[in-house]
């Protein structure tokens, strides 16, 4: 089997990775997978390595090649990297991010970690802050049977924790 990169030597290196689904698989002769520094998992990504797909493939067609207006950073950079430059980066290459983030991290809104238990505390106190306000709400309206309703709930919350 050759190489899919140079199509000239044997392919001694097969990479699989699968994406959204969809498998992706590359073969390459020991000079190309060196010098695509696939000895190292993190300095890779197998898209570039897929013929028409890369930031060599851009460059190749002569196509202009965005770069950052703060930091000077490029797409091939990104990709070599795995690292944007500057926060006008995500600016700048707002059009490719949001798919390659959707896909790598499964959604596109930083949401943090929170440990479970101070997860949990922190979802009771905004369930107890939303009754009090309804309660506070329909005792000026005077809506008392909705007011016991809503007490008996913030109690029973009280009592959970």
């Amino acid at each position: 089997m050759l190489c899919d990169v140079c199509k000239t030597n044997q392919a001694t290196v097969f990479l699989t990775q699968i994406v959204d689904g969809k498998m992706q698989k590359v073969n390459l002769c020991e000079a190309c997978s060196k010098e695509k520094g696939v000895t190292d998992p993190l300095s890779f990504a197998l898209v570039d390595l897929l013929p028409g797909l890369g930031a060599e493939a851009e460059v190749e067609k002569g196509e202009p090649v965005q770069h950052c207006p703060a930091c000077g950073f490029t797409q091939a950079d990104f990709k070599k990297t795995g690292r944007l430059g500057c926060p006008v980066c995500y600016d700048t290459f707002a059009e490719g991010l949001g798919g390659l983030l959707k896909a790598m991290h499964r959604r596109t809104i930083h949401t943090g970690k929170v440990p479970a238990r101070l997860k949990r505390s922190i979802e009771l106190g905004a369930r107890r802050k939303q009754l009090q306000h309804d309660l506070d709400k329909a005792v000026a309206e005077e809506n008392y049977e909705n007011a016991a309703v809503l007490r008996d709930q913030l109690r029973e919350l009280e009592h959970t924790t």
